[in-house]
């Protein structure tokens, strides 16, 4: 099978539309910018019962973690071409259960802010977000 210069003139210049096409729609997407995700135990006194968490999204199974007070999970992600990351986890503290998305492109893309990082602290009361770790909003109660 003969591959004409045709055929490859016009492969590569519907490659270099593409390119062009996804730089000008997605740029935050084509560039791959890293995002930073902390979720951290904000309880004031669990010293004998850990705050458990599970994290996970479509592609990536993070694993669990038994977080004591103050502890922290942490990963970093990039948004994929599709817009479609989403981090799900679930949160076990004594007979609370509760999962939430911890990353979400549609929500998070713009609230974590310039520093790409979305901060999530788990209370008694609830869970709170930051994009900068010192300002806290409570997003939501077990």
């Amino acid at each position: 099978m003969k591959i004409s210069i045709s055929h490859v003139l016009t492969f590569s210049v519907a490659i270099a539309l593409f390119i062009v096409f996804m730089s000008i729609l997605q740029p935050e997407h084509l560039y791959s910018k890293e995002y930073e995700v902390c979720v951290v135990n904000g309880f004031t006194n669990n010293d004998s019962l850990p705050l458990v968490i599970w994290c996970s999204s479509k592609d990536i199974d993070l694993g669990g973690r038994a977080l004591q007070e103050h502890d922290d999970f942490s990963w970093r992600l990039k948004i994929n071409l599709w817009s479609t990351t989403h981090f799900l986890c679930t949160m076990k503290w004594d007979q609370k259960r509760k999962s939430f998305d911890a990353f979400k492109v549609s929500r998070d893309i713009y609230r974590c802010g310039t520093l790409r990082k979305c901060s999530w602290l788990v209370r008694e009361d609830g869970f709170y977000f930051s994009n900068d770790e010192v300002n806290w909003r409570k997003d939501f109660s077990w």
